[in-house]
């Protein structure tokens, strides 16, 4: 896998409705290797390639380019950034963190009233959104106003840190899903496939409604990143999965029931291929596939995701091998699709 690629993707700024620089980066990346590409009206890269052979089953694999972040909503008197946030974001990671506004390409920090003037249980309170702010370091409104307006996005502050194991950065949800379907359009297919880069997944699965409805296929890979609680204080049975036990296969999620049949295949494909993989022990969450398998007749749909500590925060963790376990996986399981094996 291209790391310092998908180091470019995880550095990149896309939140939701703003994926401009992703999509650009994606669209070079696939220059020359793609036998059509197109960009819709919502925004999402739809790819068609080639295959040695034509498919038996009509394939989609798709994963999502946006991000979590915020949105500016008021400009203070001050100065300061009055936000709201783009896709379910923790509010416990949010005080003292950088961020960067997109448009501007300006720096801030996230700030709260400072603790030694809270009073009583306000100290150990988690503070509510609307009781932050964002500060630019603008003398004043007029300052602020010269660089920001009511509706730019705001991403965290890129941050990226790899060693042998584990990769540091933010974003992996769902760089990683971009990361493997570039680098399976690059590669020499056995079958015709079809790919979607899609929009505003983390605000309601808008992009991939429409990216569906367009492609109509039979068949979908939804290729995604999902929380590990491996963690200490954790007990085992809430961990949902785990770095370096492989790609995670899910059953059922708050969207999606999966196709029985391709659970089960999604196993047999990662031992084919050599790698690990592991259930999703948890109905939680959802994903592109909650639309896609809804699409006009419906779609025999299957997610196959990287686990990933601390989804949506400035920070997230996930292991190198999984990576290589999620995109061997979905090679073997969507040569198998498309070649009509199920």
């Amino acid at each position: 896998m291209n790391m310092d690629l998908l180091r470019k993707l995880c550095l990149a700024n896309g939140v939701s409705s703003g994926e401009d620089e992703i999509r650009n980066i994606i669209i070079s990346e696939i220059d020359g290797y793609a036998d059509e590409v197109t960009v819709d009206k919502s925004g999402n890269i739809i790819v068609f390639k080639k295959g040695l052979n034509r498919a038996e089953n009509k394939l989609l694999l798709s994963a999502h380019m946006d991000e979590v972040g915020f949105i500016v909503t008021s400009i203070n008197s001050d100065g300061t950034l009055g936000v709201d946030e783009v896709g379910g974001i923790d509010r416990r990671v949010v005080s003292g963190k950088s961020v960067k506004l997109c448009t501007s390409n300006v720096n801030g920090v996230f700030g709260i009233k400072p603790i030694h003037l809270s009073k009583g249980e306000s100290r150990n309170e988690i503070p509510k959104l609307s009781s932050m702010y964002i500060d630019i370091g603008a003398k004043d409104k007029k300052d602020a106003e010269n660089n920001i307006e009511v509706g730019d996005l705001v991403a965290f502050e890129g941050f990226y840190e790899e060693n042998e194991q584990s990769i540091i950065t933010k974003a992996l949800d769902d760089r990683v899903g971009c990361l493997v379907l570039i680098e399976m359009i690059k590669s020499e297919l056995p079958y015709d496939m079809n790919f979607s880069f899609v929009v505003q997944e983390e605000v309601g699965l808008r992009g991939a409604k429409t990216a569906a409805y367009s492609v109509d296929p039979e068949f979908a890979i939804v290729v995604e990143t999902t929380t590990a609680a491996d963690i200490p204080n954790v007990e085992e049975s809430k961990q949902v999965c785990h770095l370096g036990e492989g790609a995670v296969i899910s059953f059922m999620d708050r969207r999606t029931i999966y196709d029985r049949e391709l659970y089960k295949e999604a196993f047999r494909a990662a031992e084919r291929a050599g790698v690990k993989a592991q259930s999703k022990k948890a109905v939680a969450g959802g994903n592109d596939a909650g639309v896609i398998n809804t699409n006009r007749g419906g779609v025999r749909t299957i997610a196959v995701s990287l686990p990933c500590r601390y989804l949506h925060a400035p920070h997230t963790t996930a292991f190198k091998e999984d990576i290589d376990s999620v995109y061997k996986t979905v090679n073997e399981l969507a040569k198998t699709i498309a070649g009509g094996k199920i």
